[in-house]
């Protein structure tokens, strides 16, 4: 639920205990780890300078991913790229666009908001929004077919969220598997932060 748009006041009317919500302001050199720890700190009275304070951020938004390459990109960007220290960027996985809880039925046919949560979200400055998406066959098939109308809707919601500002970035599901895959994530991410000077 908005409470006020104008200022961007959110309440959460149900499964609160299951939702984050970043409420800082976004400084203009982007979301830094050590940013996200300092506000789970604050909202869980702990201390910002303590490893295990981090370590539970971890712990915790670890438990909204689902799948097993989705996992191994969050836990191999931890791990390999602890090098940036302080300067790492957080990444924020499962982080809604926006959120419509009505289902198609209840729409009364109508279209479903497409494209409501993204797999991961970096936030390199205001004017770099990362997205990160892992796709497994969901994205591009019905079951086992292969499905255009599906893919229609993901390149769709791509290009919208294009023109909104957001650069995004596809990994096959089947790419994120064992020490390839480590190996993949490491190399993609020492791309990216050295072609936003981030290293």
């Amino acid at each position: 639920m908005l409470i006020d748009a104008v200022s961007n006041d959110i309440k959460i009317v149900r499964n609160e205990e299951f939702c984050l919500v970043f409420d800082d302001p976004i400084p203009s050199r982007g979301l830094l780890w050590t940013d996200l720890v300092a506000w789970w700190a604050r909202k869980n009275g702990l201390n910002p300078a303590v490893r295990e304070t981090a370590v539970s951020l971890y712990k915790r938004l670890a438990q909204s991913l689902a799948s097993p390459p989705e996992k191994l990109l969050f836990r191999t960007y931890f791990r390999s790229l602890d090098s940036l220290g302080g300067g790492l960027p957080a990444l924020v996985p499962q982080v809604y666009l926006h959120y419509d809880p009505y289902t198609q039925r209840e729409r009364r046919g109508n279209q479903l908001l497409p494209r409501q949560r993204m797999d991961f979200l970096i936030l390199l400055s205001h004017l770099h929004r990362i997205v990160i998406e892992v796709d497994g066959k969901q994205h591009y098939a019905d079951g086992d077919h292969a499905s255009p109308a599906r893919y229609a809707e993901m390149v769709s919601a791509d290009r919208d969220l294009k023109l909104a500002g957001y650069e995004i970035f596809r990994f096959g599901g089947a790419e994120l598997d064992g020490e390839a895959g480590e190996a993949r994530v490491v190399a993609f991410f020492q791309r990216l932060f050295e072609k936003y000077q981030r290293r």
